[in-house]
């Protein structure tokens, strides 16, 4: 029996909500018919006016943000490799190998301290500060409903009132709704009245730190990176002393139509001619003299790429998770296209419908974009591992989320 009470109590909520959504939309078919008047509050719809654009401001800042910092990691990567590129043709006798190491140390050092401040000094302000807009956003929306629960209670009345035969019953109860109505409606809009002009004003305040933290993060970046560049040109300079017998030149190679001497500025060969690939000329020893037989030289190779070691190795890991992650022997369970894995650093809080909610922790398998024009840069597709294990489906699990906040583990 009380299962069957527990049962019947739910079906009435149920018949109720159905009620409240059928009573609305008969009230905003009417308003919109001229038929009843509709409640306006012309201050209120400016403080909403307000609230959608300070949320789309805000929200265009937080991914403007997120891709300054994936530029950031980028650089700090490209700067890494340049230096252990670097740390590696140093030779051991030349004067200042340790200084040299010690500098490429302190350079990684830096960018790493860079890229961790703006994240939370910087972003996670930004993710505090945006957090706040999604409540509001369901408060606005459900005082819009009450509104209009509380004009149908109005013109409900009022037509009870103007009826021929009155019924003083109905009339009594009628009143009685439009007065819970109506309070219900102001409670929710006082609130919001007072809230939505602070939260307007506090967009300056906001704007005004957040773009003061990065510049001051960016000021003393550089200020702190061009010592360390200094430093370094320093033990350059004095390499360069002890092996100033040493000449390097680099030299364009000539096409056999090359113009004479004379001419200042020769057309460039077209694409893919032998003129078109430069010739590097290292001569270790002084300029012979006239009639000697000239320095080695070092053509570069056809095969060399051009990119830098960041762009080649990135390619390659993409290239190369893409191929393992492809249905195959031991890769069964993992989802299709499946590239490989990262662990939030972060709790991200999500702001929209195609995005992941992460917990610092969670591992998440790395899927590649259906449309790759959809990504944007700074961010991945993928779904949390601990959803695929269970569902298995990628369309409900799936979603994208901010690569920054991650780290690879596989």
């Amino acid at each position: 029996m009380a299962e069957m009470g527990s049962k019947g109590v739910t079906a009435g909520k149920i018949a109720s909500n159905v009620q409240k959504k059928l009573t609305r939309a008969q009230e905003k078919v009417l308003q919109k018919l001229g038929k009843a008047d509709e409640t306006k509050d012309e201050q209120f719809e400016q403080c909403v006016q307000n609230f959608n654009k300070q949320l789309t401001e805000g929200t265009r800042l937080q991914k403007d943000l997120r891709t300054y910092l994936a530029s950031v990691k980028a650089m700090h990567e490209a700067s890494k490799k340049l230096s252990e590129c670097l740390q590696e043709v140093y030779e051991p006798e030349w004067p200042g190998r340790d200084e040299a190491n010690k500098i490429a140390e302190n350079n990684d050092l830096l960018w790493m301290d860079y890229h961790q401040k703006l994240v939370d000094q910087a972003l996670l302000t930004m993710d505090t500060y945006l957090g706040q807009f999604p409540d509001i956003k369901s408060r606005i929306a459900k005082r819009g409903r009450k509104l209009v629960d509380y004009d149908s209670a109005r013109h409900h009345y009022e037509s009870l009132q103007t009826a021929k035969k009155k019924d003083e019953a109905k009339i009594a109860k009628a009143e009685e709704e439009l007065i819970k109505a109506q309070k219900v409606f102001e409670e929710m809009n006082v609130d919001l009245q007072e809230e939505l002009p602070s939260l307007w004003n506090s967009r300056v305040g906001f704007y005004v730190n957040t773009f003061q933290s990065i510049a001051g993060l960016e000021e003393n970046f550089h200020k702190e990176m061009s010592k360390l560049n200094q430093n370094l040109n320093d033990v350059l300079v004095s390499l360069e002393k002890q092996h100033g017998s040493n000449t390097f030149t680099v030299k364009a190679q000539p096409s056999d139509n090359a113009p004479e001497k004379g001419n200042k500025s020769p057309s460039p060969p077209p694409d893919g001619s032998p003129a078109a690939t430069p010739e590097i000329r290292v001569n270790h020893e002084p300029e012979p003299a006239s009639g000697a037989s000239p320095g080695a030289t070092i053509p570069k190779s056809p095969s060399q790429s051009s990119l830098p070691a960041v762009v080649v190795e990135t390619f390659s890991a993409t290239v190369n998770g893409a191929v393992e992650g492809s249905s195959g022997p031991g890769r069964l369970d993992l989802p299709p296209g499946f590239m490989f894995k990262v662990q939030a650093q972060h709790d991200y809080t999500a702001t929209d419908t195609d995005e992941l909610q992460l917990k610092a922790g969670d591992v998440v398998l790395v899927i590649p974009f259906q449309n790759p024009e959809e990504q944007d840069e700074g961010w991945l597709m993928g779904v949390k591992e601990s959803d695929w294990n269970q569902h298995k489906e990628l369309e409900k699990c799936r979603g994208v989320f901010p690569e920054n906040f991650t780290e690879r583990v596989q």
